[in-house]
């Protein structure tokens, strides 16, 4: 599967440092939107989520508000509701138990702007190129979780 160096607009935002902001970056990427405008947007979120909060305060105590940051990750209820609210459809490609039957490869997704969930990654595919800031195919071996789709009008 083709790679393309793509950083989602997060240089061009003087966005600094290494980081886990992939969640912002394949978003920010498959729905055209300005990195720092996704990145305000889930970081209200995750703040605003006292189910998330409380989770990030037992982890991580009086930091909690540090690993709220986008930086660090995003939880996967709230980037579910964000693409939700912007009429994204899920697509689950594995069970529990099933074993892996979707791959990182062009051949087994579909055509389009996809933001696909690997294991502990996320990604933008845009008509079977991956976007990201390196390959995390692994070959075409990374087993695919399920993706996001945009609504059947963009």
């Amino acid at each position: 599967m083709r790679w393309v160096n793509d950083d989602g607009g997060r240089a061009a935002a003087r966005f600094k440092g290494r980081t886990g902001d992939c969640v912002v970056r394949a978003i920010a990427i498959a729905t055209g939107s300005s990195y720092s405008s996704v990145y305000r947007s889930l970081h209200r979120s995750t703040l605003s989520d006292r189910a998330v909060m409380a989770k990030l305060t037992a982890q991580h105590g009086a930091r909690a508000r540090e690993h709220a940051s986008p930086r660090t990750g995003v939880d996967r209820r709230v980037y579910d509701r964000y693409l939700r609210e912007r009429g994204w459809t899920w697509t689950p490609t594995m069970q529990v138990g099933q074993g892996c039957t979707v791959h990182l490869r062009a051949r087994e997704l579909p055509p389009g702007r996809l933001i696909v969930r690997l294991s502990r990654h996320m990604c933008a595919v845009i008509d079977g190129v991956i976007h990201d800031t390196f390959d995390p195919s692994r070959d075409e071996t990374r087993c695919v979780y399920g993706y996001w789709q945009p609504p059947a009008d963009r």
